[in-house]
């Protein structure tokens, strides 16, 4: 037990760390608090360069009907998301894969695959509404910031324990590996989590922009059913880096009399 004893330590230490640097910034409508490591023009270069890299590997749809509908959706929303350094961008891509992502900066991708489970403006609006709602909230700021401090705090429980126990002892690279364990969990929750909260602020900004927000709860019960029909459904897990689809059509739906106000509103 003497030996596992810095281990406790060090995960109390990088809690209590983690709690007082999470106070440092806001998210803004769920007003969560949060850490990050990355500026904002930091974050929007970065999604400068790697959206230009995207267009120039990945082949661009020619469909005029999926590139008038991104434009349109997308310009409606971008009058209401709230991006302080964005340059927009919506740009539909060659792909069978319904997905869509959205970068710092305000570059936004749609794959073609993607219009056979929206199926409407409002679909899609829950859509680029969510992806840019990572991007309003700064998640992947947020998730290279978690990661430098699992990897500083297991690289220094490592060495910590390596130097109690000398250098013969295995305890050293047990311990380790049980925190770097326990680190891959709480950072896979943490996905979840902002997965959660990017659809609450994809409801309120295609609500505010005139959009039923209802139809994002629509959206993922069309998303549910592709993925059963197509064997991909989802197992829960907690290593899952998304919330299995059951957990976010609830949580959307106790979401909506905030969503609604807002739609009402508009």
């Amino acid at each position: 037990m003497r030996v596992f004893a810095p281990l406790i330590s060090s995960v109390v230490a990088l809690a209590l760390f983690v709690a007082g640097i999470s106070a440092c910034n806001s998210v803004p409508d769920t007003q969560r608090r949060q850490f990050n490591i990355l500026s904002l023009g930091k974050e929007a270069s970065l999604g400068f360069s790697e959206f230009e890299k995207m267009k120039k590997s990945k082949q661009i749809s020619n469909n005029s009907s999926y590139n008038a509908q991104v434009q349109r959706v997308g310009t409606q929303l971008a009058r209401v998301m709230p991006i302080e350094v964005a340059q927009w961008e919506f740009v539909v891509f060659e792909d069978d894969t319904p997905n869509a992502f959205a970068l710092p900066g305000g570059k936004v991708g749609v794959h073609t695959g993607l219009f056979q489970v929206t199926q409407s403006d409002a679909g899609l609006a829950a859509v680029i509404g969510h992806e840019v709602g990572h991007v309003v909230a700064r998640h992947s700021g947020e998730r290279m910031t978690q990661g430098v401090v699992s990897a500083a705090a297991v690289a220094g429980t490592a060495a910590l324990l390596k130097k109690k126990a000398g250098e013969g002892s295995v305890a050293p690279g047990i311990a380790a590996g049980v925190l770097g364990g326990a680190a891959l969990v709480y950072n896979r929750k943490f996905s979840r989590d902002q997965e959660l909260e990017a659809d609450k602020l994809g409801a309120l900004y295609m609500a505010r922009a005139g959009y039923d927000p209802r139809e994002s709860v629509s959206l993922w019960q069309r998303f549910s059913a592709y993925k059963t029909s197509s064997g991909a459904a989802q197992k829960g897990s907690i290593l899952s880096t998304h919330p299995v689809d059951s957990v976010r059509i609830e949580q959307l739906q106790a979401f909506m009399p905030r969503a609604l106000q807002e739609y009402k509103e508009s």
